[in-house]
C-alpha cells in the first residue's frame, strides 16, 4: 500500500511538471530578430519533388462541340405486396 501511494502521489506528478516546465518555457522564450534567422530564400516552403498531376479536363461544350450526353432512363420500381402474417 505504501508503494501505491508513493506512486500516485509521487511519480505522476512528474510528467506533470515537466508538462508545467516545458509551458514556462516556451511563454518566456525571446523571439529571434530577423538578422539573426538561417538566410534561406527559398521561402521556407523547400522543394517540391513530385507535383501534383493535373486533373483531366472534361469536354468542353460549345456552339461546335456536340451535346452532352443524354441521361440515364428511368425506371420504376414495382410496389411492393403487403406483408402477410403467416400463422402458426
Amino acid at each position: 500500500m505504501g508503494w501505491a501511494f508513493f506512486y500516485m502521489f509521487v511519480l505522476l506528478k512528474v510528467p506533470l511538471a515537466f508538462l508545467l516546465w516545458l509551458v514556462w518555457w516556451a511563454v518566456h522564450e525571446q523571439p529571434v530578430p530577423p538578422d539573426e534567422e538561417d538566410s534561406d530564400d527559398s521561402g521556407g516552403g523547400g522543394e517540391r519533388r513530385h507535383p501534383r498531376p493535373r486533373r483531366p479536363r472534361p469536354p468542353r461544350r460549345g456552339p461546335h462541340a456536340g451535346t452532352g450526353p443524354s441521361a440515364p432512363r428511368r425506371m420504376r420500381v414495382p410496389k411492393r405486396a403487403p406483408h402477410r402474417r403467416v400463422r402458426s
